[in-house]
């Protein structure tokens, strides 16, 4: 059988995914896989160059998928070789270094750019940002970062998103003295209404950021390096150094060179194709599906999940319907949880909330014929994972709506592993479930790092960690007791055979 030729456009997370997917689930000798890469080198999880900022991990850290892993799976890697040029009728790929590349399946999964604003004196005259002034995307942005910020003595971060509080958070445990630039009034205005901003901040605050909202930058100070900002107000600012943090925005140049249909993202329908173009598919922040774009790596893992399945035949007419998103993020440090909307739209909409912003604690759900529609969660990690569960399952809530934000055990221990159901996600990340962790130690992960591994379970944000290592830490019980003669012999056999419970399915109760 000829192998089907499968050109993967872009080796960031979402195209590895995309392989991963394709080799764990293709037949043997069935498919034949090329990747081309900007960057030098592997994939590595772009979540976490927060953590590498902050020094809290190194670049060998976190790669994910190291060069030598794509020859070992049988996939050809061009890493460092841009793509410059597809021709979609006669399914040819030019790239740098003179390749050439012919297809039977051409996925595009070029990710996405940092926006850059139109501010006067951020870039010299060959237009590259002036010295001392970064992005913060890449493994050498952050390299970049660190070697500057060995020298600096303040900075200053345009942008109080969440990838601008941890590019603050990270040179701020340097020792820099940090300001955050922000247009709007509040950060993270995308994701926290004003009261949930105000309580982030003022734990900001107390880390020793300086928060400056509803600031407009005109320029950036300096001659031949940045020494610091002017606003709009005519205010001023000193730094040393620069990092723009105002967003991102899909690449979609090397679509629209080819005549693919564009709009803000490369345009895809629920098979994840690219209309009138046979063959050609895209996944990932490049992509804009039923006129949503995606910044957050639950619908790209889902996307991916959904293509691999339909190029590998597991599953030919699998669609993506969008993602309903529910996130969990540590942003400088703090636990922060997302889902669904963040207003009400309706009379009879409830909204549930408590606020304690000494203590960093903001609660506001949002309640709609009885099931949970939307939250800001701000430490409040205990409730995070059954209020989850509820929005993505869509369950009917409690009557008593103090027990969402306040349940009866609280104050006892953490729920037992053994009633968390085996589709819980626990995290929202990489979208791994109990399940999932439990299959993964009976399969021989017996350790918490195997299992990071083997599910990716807490290698995003961090912040289902404790939760991951509970469940581990059960299900090598479990292990353990079911190999163990005492354990088997201490049963009473004809009590084990008629509740089923045996040693192969003890699982279902890890």
């Amino acid at each position: 059988m000829t192998p089907q030729r499968i050109i993967v456009v872009g080796n960031g997370m979402a195209g590895a995914r995309l392989v991963e997917g394709l080799v764990a689930k293709a037949a043997p000798q069935s498919l034949a896989i090329t990747v081309f890469g900007d960057e030098h080198g592997g994939c590595y999880n772009r979540i976490l160059l927060s953590g590498l900022l902050a020094g809290t991990y190194r670049a060998t850290d976190i790669v994910t998928n190291p060069v030598d892993w794509y020859a070992a799976n049988g996939v050809r890697l061009h890493a460092g070789v841009r793509v410059e040029r597809i021709d979609v009728d006669k399914k040819m790929v030019y790239a740098g270094n003179g390749i050439v590349e012919s297809y039977d399946t051409l996925v595009l999964a070029t990710g996405s750019k940092p926006f850059i604003p139109k501010i006067r004196g951020l870039k010299d005259e060959d237009g590259a940002l002036r010295p001392g002034a970064f992005v913060f995307r890449t493994i050498d942005d952050c390299e970049g970062m660190l070697a500057k910020a060995r020298h600096a003595q303040s900075a200053a971060v345009i942008g109080g998103g969440l990838l601008g509080l941890e590019a603050a958070r990270g040179l701020r445990n340097h020792g820099l003295e940090v300001q955050v630039i922000h247009l709007a009034p509040h950060v993270m205005d995308s994701q926290l209404d004003h009261s949930g901003s105000r309580t982030l901040e003022r734990q900001l605050e107390t880390m020793g950021l300086t928060l400056l909202t509803a600031k407009s930058t005109v320029a950036v100070l300096g001659d031949d390096r940045v020494t610091g900002l002017l606003f709009a107000d005519g205010s001023s600012i000193d730094c040393d150094m620069l990092v723009v943090a105002t967003g991102i925005q899909p690449n979609v140049a090397l679509a629209e060179a080819a005549g693919l249909t564009t709009g803000r993202g490369i345009v895809v329908s629920d098979d994840l194709s690219c209309p009138g173009a046979p063959g050609v598919h895209a996944i990932g922040e490049c992509v804009e599906h039923r006129g949503q774009l995606f910044g957050l790596v639950a619908p790209v893992w889902e996307q991916a999940d959904v293509l691999s399945d339909r190029l590998t035949g597991r599953r030919p007419q699998a669609t993506y319907a969008g993602t309903r998103l529910a996130t969990r993020l540590k942003v400088a440090g703090l636990d922060v949880a997302v889902m669904g909307e963040r207003d009400t739209v309706d009379v009879d909409d409830e909204i549930i909330s408590y606020s304690e912003p000494s203590r960093g604690i903001y609660k506001r759900l949002i309640v709609r014929e009885n099931r949970l529609v939307g939250a800001i969660l701000i430490g409040s990690g205990a409730i995070v994972p059954t209020l989850t569960q509820s929005f993505l399952e869509n369950t009917p809530l409690t009557s008593r709506r103090s027990d969402l934000l306040f349940p009866p055990t609280m104050d006892a221990p953490m729920r037992a592993v053994n009633e968390i159901p085996d589709n819980a996600r626990i995290c929202d990340c990489n979208a791994v479930s109990k399940g999932q962790i439990v299959q993964a130690v009976l399969k021989g992960a017996r350790s918490m790092q195997r299992v990071r591994e083997v599910t990716r379970a807490a290698t995003g944000c961090g912040s289902c960690r404790p939760e991951v290592q509970r469940i581990v830490d059960a299900a090598c019980q479990q292990v353990d007791w079911a190999e163990t003669p005492q354990a088997i012999d201490d049963e009473d056999p004809r009590e084990v055979a008629a509740s089923g419970d045996t040693p192969a399915n003890q699982h279902a109760n890890a």
